[in-house]
């Protein structure tokens, strides 16, 4: 017979909210913003009146700690299902702010119509109408009369019967005493349980990520600054984002306001730059990867419970060091030095814009290794190298796209049990050997997503080596992407389709190459036999048609930028197949030769 793994236990709502205030159960408020609307609240109130059932929280009890006196500490709750219920709860009927997903707090009023027993979202129409009471709250209040309260309501309304008033709300007082089920899953359950278990039974849920748990934890713990430590986190990735948050949370958050961790992420609000714009989940494995040296996030969340892989066993020096560490890692990564200059190298690379930014675990092991390096001392020059060459590969292979935090806990392990010096040549050397760029990169070119790595790669190469546009006399590849160019077909889409060919076909990244807007409606549908026929006559003196190139050799050189076969220009144009194959080839060639630029 299989072993129940948890407990199901009905508790009055009253007891709940006591254990939320008094932090019995943790919510995380900021990583979990409230995102229910008030009609929702409206909802939930409206069904607890009627005795309708609510649902189950689920909640997850953290390990149980071993205090360095050699005393026990039971853990607390993580509430891992049910915390918009319990916050809309708390934001109803005790009057507290909520945290929105915009990071706002804000108040949710519901009003009670006691003569008709409904309830509505409090509005300035409900405000100046005296048969409501506009805020449940008030009702709830610890100080509440409800002598008082029934006496006020029968004086702003005449004629109504104050004892069955009462009555009505004395039944909404009660229903805190109304009973929610609490599955309470064991300590001992791992992160893939527990998550499994939500998706089972809540699979319309927002999917949990070991990151969610990592920041549960963090947020729970008040001992060693987590709840401070999970609003830095939050609050820098919000920035990077809307930097005109700065302000508000100056206004808001006062007390966050006087932290050092708010003081080092000041200049985020005069950043512009949106090359790397990190979620919770990328700050959390860059600062745990790179500080302690293990790409597994649920190894963060064992080592914040104060587990130590050793015994088995959880004690709380582990779990002060662990937080520390943390720290120090959160702090490294909002550093304006250490990310300024990770973004510059990111941008040396050729990656100047964020639509060449495909693979954000790709962005962020570079910044692991980037701060990696700088720890261990490397001269300047030479991480620049490193972490470019490490980008580029990783993105051209897909590294981290499978199974990142694997790939992250072996790539760091190796980086520090070999050094970087002696793993990466070898690791170079498997991935992007001679038969990956003669042979395996043209043949994973042949796809017509314009978002493929690969194009993005060859865009990036062609903004690092200085090429121009297409047709382009003057204007570089980089301008064309900082611009939101065109990206031109050279056999156009409207001369293929004529012919049959689907989307797929057609829609080739080597049928790809970036232009001028008005050279790319000068081409419009013709052939290249037509249009590639037009420019020769235009670099001997014919009309110019396209771009302000005029020049036998300038042409050439051109084509061999967007890695066109020249051969094109005696009027031997290849069939579409063959020349897309033929493009792949040299493309994969630029691209070789550019990342041994790097």
């Amino acid at each position: 017979m299989a072993i129940q793994r948890y407990t199901v236990t009905p508790h009055p709502i009253d007891t709940l909210l006591t254990w939320v205030k008094s932090g019995e159960i943790a919510i995380p408020e900021i990583q979990r913003p409230f995102v229910w609307d008030a009609t929702k609240v409206r909802n939930l109130l409206d069904s607890l009146y009627r005795g309708f059932p609510v649902g189950y929280l689920i909640a997850w009890r953290n390990p149980t700690v071993k205090l360095k006196d050699g005393s026990s500490s039971a853990g607390k709750r993580v509430l891992i299902d049910g915390q918009q219920r319990v916050t809309a709860l708390m934001a109803a009927l005790l009057g507290q702010k909520v945290v929105t997903k915009d990071y706002e707090k804000v108040r949710i009023r519901i009003a009670f119509h006691p003569l008709e027993e409904k309830f509505e979202v409090s509005n300035p129409a409900i405000a100046k109408n005296a048969v409501w009471i506009t805020d449940v709250a008030e009702i709830f209040a610890p100080d509440a009369s409800l002598f008082a309260l029934v006496n006020a309501y029968c004086i702003g309304n005449p004629g109504t019967n104050q004892d069955a008033i009462f009555k009505i709300i004395e039944n909404l007082r009660k229903i805190t005493n109304n009973h929610v089920g609490v599955i309470e899953l064991d300590g001992d359950l791992d992160i893939q349980t527990v998550t499994e278990i939500f998706i089972r039974v809540n699979s319309a849920g927002a999917a949990l990520s070991q990151a969610d748990f990592a920041m549960s934890k963090i947020a729970s713990n008040e001992t060693f600054g987590g709840n401070t430590l999970r609003k830095a986190i939050d609050y820098f990735c919000h920035l990077a984002v809307a930097p005109d948050f700065y302000g508000k949370i100056k206004e808001n958050d006062t007390a966050f306001a006087a932290t050092d961790f708010f003081q080092q992420m000041a200049w985020v609000r005069n950043e512009k730059d949106d090359i790397y714009d990190p979620s919770y989940t990328d700050m959390l494995r860059v600062a745990f990867t790179s500080e302690f040296k293990r790409g597994r996030l649920e190894d963060l969340v064992a080592l914040l419970s104060g587990r130590n892989f050793e015994t088995k066993q959880f004690e709380e020096s582990i779990a002060e060091t662990s937080f520390a560490g943390l720290k120090t890692g959160i702090l490294n990564f909002i550093n304006e030095t250490h990310f300024k200059r990770f973004v510059m190298i990111i941008r040396s690379a050729g990656f100047v814009d964020a639509s060449l930014i495909g693979s954000q675990n790709a962005l962020n092991f570079a910044y692991i290794l980037y701060l990696t390096l700088r720890a261990q001392g490397k001269p300047a020059a030479d991480i620049e190298t490193a972490v470019r060459r490490w980008f580029v590969m990783s993105v051209l292979t897909g590294r981290y796209s499978a199974s990142p935090e694997s790939a992250f806990d072996f790539d760091i392990r190796q980086m520090h049990d070999q050094s970087f010096d002696a793993y990466s040549p070898a690791t170079f050397a498997g991935e992007l050997s001679d038969a990956y760029w003669d042979a395996l990169l043209p043949q994973e070119m042949n796809t017509s997503s314009s978002s493929s790595p690969y194009f993005r790669v060859f865009q990036a190469a062609q903004v690092k080596l200085g090429d121009n546009g297409f047709l382009s006399r003057d204007i570089t590849v980089r301008d064309l992407i900082l611009n939101k160019s065109d990206v031109h077909h050279l056999y156009p889409r409207s001369h293929l389709k004529s012919q049959g060919l689907n989307r797929g076909r057609y829609n080739q990244i080597a049928n790809y190459a970036l232009a001028q807007t008005e050279i790319n409606i000068a081409i419009g549908d013709k052939a290249p036999a037509v249009y590639f026929k037009e420019l020769v006559e235009q670099c001997h003196g014919g009309k110019k048609k396209y771009g302000g190139i005029t020049d036998p050799g300038e042409l050439k050189a051109n084509l061999a930028e967007s890695c066109i076969p020249e051969s094109i220009l005696s009027g031997n144009v290849p069939d579409y197949d063959a020349f897309l194959e033929e493009r792949r080839r040299l493309m994969a060639a630029k691209i070789k030769t550019y990342f041994q630029t790097l």
